[in-house]
């Protein structure tokens, strides 16, 4: 009997027929109310769910799945998926990390460009009948910050490098002595030597508001800031006010606290580009996450190691895991 996934994400259905021809069984459900439908419905027959981080899975729904045995995180990150639930109850967790940095970090640069280069106020004032001489700074000698140098960082690192001449420094939780950047041992170090800041790190408990007022103010008023990682690991309202203040020169944004809303106070202010979460999508990508989907759930049914497994904590304690 083919296992059957409750697929949650929104943005792939193009190529579900990956995961169609390998014999697993979908059911769809990209809306909250699909979604809360689906599971009660035919939470008992659902083998696997396929989300994404923001998206994630629930402790009340991972109840509610009694023969859930995994979950397949599209991206790297899984900040929403409940894993001491699925630790509990011995469900594996796999994610897609490196699958989308191609992409993502392409739309790092566009938004860096965009923003430094002031792309935007510019096309505007075209349209207007307009013709001005605005003068903004150049890539070519900066120095670029990365916070976060997985395998978004990295390929934002080498495009950084190799295609603009820019000087590149970094910001890990550990120092990487297999590549050629200098290391800052705190974000506020890395933004202090900075004229530009990628946020390149995944979400979750451990990168909450690591970008916050202090890193603000040493980035300082000629510096620029881009958050293509998540929201939750820049402190919006120090952001929002540095940007309305000019502590900063201004901020590039594809992720937000409450997607799809969008503070009102950001879509005022002119030193901001605003993107809709759409740095990780491209056919490229959404294809080979998909396929990377499939070979998980393929490996795991049939006994398998998974290929990108997420480290779980241990189960709770007096919890019988099945």
């Amino acid at each position: 009997m083919p296992a059957t996934v409750l697929v949650l994400v929104e943005t792939i259905n193009d190529y579900l027929p990956i995961l169609e021809h390998q014999g697993f069984h979908l059911i769809l459900a990209p809306t909250p109310a699909e979604r809360a439908e689906a599971i009660s419905r035919h939470g008992a027959r659902i083998d696997a769910v396929l989300t994404r981080g923001p998206l994630g899975l629930y402790t009340d729904e991972i109840a509610a799945l009694p023969n859930l045995k995994i979950i397949c995180v599209i991206g790297a990150g899984y900040e929403m998926v409940d894993l001491q639930a699925a630790a509990d109850r011995g469900i594996a967790v796999t994610n897609g990390a490196g699958v989308n940095a191609s992409s993502v970090a392409d739309h790092a640069m566009a938004l860096l460009l965009s923003l430094v280069r002031d792309v935007p106020r510019c096309d505007a004032a075209v349209r207007r009948g307009e013709w001005p001489k605005i003068m903004r700074p150049s890539l070519a000698g900066k120095h670029l910050g990365i916070l976060g140098l997985g395998a978004v960082g990295m390929a934002i690192a080498k495009r950084a490098a190799a295609g603009f001449d820019m000087r590149v420094c970094y910001h890990n939780r550990q120092h990487r002595s297999d590549v050629p950047y200098d290391f800052c041992s705190t974000p506020t170090e890395l933004a202090r030597a900075s004229d530009f800041l990628i946020v390149a790190t995944p979400g979750g408990l451990g990168t909450k508001h690591l970008i916050n007022r202090q890193v603000l103010d040493a980035l300082g008023p000629k510096g620029f800031l881009v958050n293509i990682a998540r929201a939750s690991v820049v402190a919006t309202a120090d952001l929002i006010t540095a940007l309305e203040q000019r502590r900063i020169a201004g901020a590039a944004l594809d992720v937000f606290d409450a997607e799809p809303q969008v503070p009102d106070a950001l879509k005022v202010l002119s030193n901001v580009v605003l993107t809709p979460h759409v740095a990780g999508l491209s056919p490229e990508a959404t294809q080979g996450t998909v396929e990377l989907v499939g070979k998980n759930l393929v490996a795991f049914f049939a006994g398998q190691p998974v290929l990108t497994p997420i480290e779980l904590p241990l189960p709770s304690v007096n919890v019988r895991v099945h």
